[in-house]
């Protein structure tokens, strides 16, 4: 099961896609989350959660404080499940606080080819089988859709490379979390 960990809409379980999605577990999500809160990087940010499966890294931000969140998944299934759950958070939110939610179902590089927003906080978590190439392309493609003070975050498995960056972002650092990697990125 997946839930939302804390903030508004906090223990509120999330759909899960049946099929195609490999959802980020509560432990990594706490972690992630935890990290973002030192920072002060949720409250008030616009937020984009790409590949986004369920929708539970964006929807997390949200119920977090972030102002505007953007999940995009090309999975039509997919897609829907981030719908309601985007609809169930809204709903859950104090009337005088609703963050904007946005579903894109489309691939990440036709989102980011076509939007002209900036964002504050990025998410990334694709499948495992998008290789170090087609990840190099998504990055690039982000940089100019990026804030100055922006973070980051891809996860990835910890038997992939590190993936590369493009000119404009730098790792900062690296987590693992069992078989999970965790990279954070920001603007060089």
């Amino acid at each position: 099961m997946t839930r939302i960990v804390a903030g508004f809409a906090g223990s509120l379980s999330l759909q899960v896609p049946k099929t195609g999605t490999r959802p980020t577990s509560d432990r990594v999500r706490e972690a992630i989350f935890s990290a973002l809160d030192a920072r002060d990087a949720i409250r008030g940010a616009r937020v984009l959660d790409l590949f986004a499966g369920s929708g539970a890294l964006g929807l997390e931000a949200a119920s977090r404080g972030a102002t505007h969140v953007t999940l995009v998944e090309k999975n039509p299934d997919a897609a829907q499940v981030c719908r309601g759950n985007a609809q169930a958070v809204a709903k859950a939110a104090p009337r005088y606080a609703v963050p904007v939610i946005e579903v894109r179902g489309a691939a990440v590089q036709s989102y980011l080819g076509s939007t002209g927003s900036t964002y504050d906080l990025v998410f990334i978590d694709p499948p495992y089988d998008v290789d170090d190439d087609e990840l190099l392309a998504v990055l690039t493609s982000l940089v100019p859709r990026l804030a100055p003070h922006a973070t980051v975050c891809v996860e990835r498995s910890t038997r992939t490379p590190e993936p590369t960056m493009p000119a404009g972002l730098v790792v900062e650092r690296r987590k693992d979390y069992g078989d999970t990697a965790l990279y954070w990125v920001e603007p060089d």
